[in-house]
């Protein structure tokens, strides 16, 4: 299995490697990447988190990739596919999300990175609706689902954040595969 799975002129969406981990570790202790997360991660949840995405990876043949800037070689973050691991009426679905460290926010990465794996995600994996869903405050995230051409569906309070939390209330974005024959 190759190491690359997408290719934009900016990116590389690949596996895990370990040398992403201090990375990873620090983005996920940074206050302003986990602005719209309740909670920052500990070493050990973020360690978890990556085995768990590079797991998804290997066994379905996509997943949250670790985006890699081309250039410099630089870990950015990742971008990619996953399933939720909560129940909702909207799911089970395929929801495509991204984080990015902060140095790497407002140059179109997300968008670029977000928009192959959509048309990856079509052409070659076959699947047919994609969500994708933020936190209402989350002003950078829903304009990214915009740009990647997601239709608003509305919103709904996560069940994995108490009532009570500002971050609760989220917003829904679905986008459907143009070439499916599925009515």
């Amino acid at each position: 299995m190759t190491n690359t799975f997408i290719e934009t002129d900016r990116l590389l969406l690949r596996r895990w490697r370990k040398a992403d981990h201090e990375a990873f570790i620090r983005m996920n202790q940074d206050v302003l990447v986990r602005k719209y997360f309740p909670c920052l991660l500990s070493r050990e949840e973020s360690l978890a988190h990556i085995a768990t995405m590079d797991k998804r990876i290997v066994e379905n043949g996509y997943g949250l990739f670790a985006a890699e800037l081309k250039a410099t070689g630089d870990f950015i973050g990742f971008i990619g596919m996953t399933s939720p691991g909560f129940i909702s009426d909207f799911t089970p679905c395929t929801e495509i999300g991204w984080r990015l460290d902060t140095p790497f926010w407002k140059q179109g990465l997300a968008t670029e990175g977000a928009k192959a794996c959509l048309d990856t995600a079509f052409q070659k994996w076959g699947l047919e609706e994609i969500y994708s869903w933020t936190s209402m405050h989350n002003l950078a995230s829903e304009k990214v689902m915009i740009r990647i051409g997601m239709t608003r569906q509305g919103t709904f309070f996560h069940p994995s954040i108490p009532a009570d939390n500002w971050l609760c209330e989220h917003v829904l974005y679905k986008i459907s595969n143009p070439t499916s024959t599925k009515k």
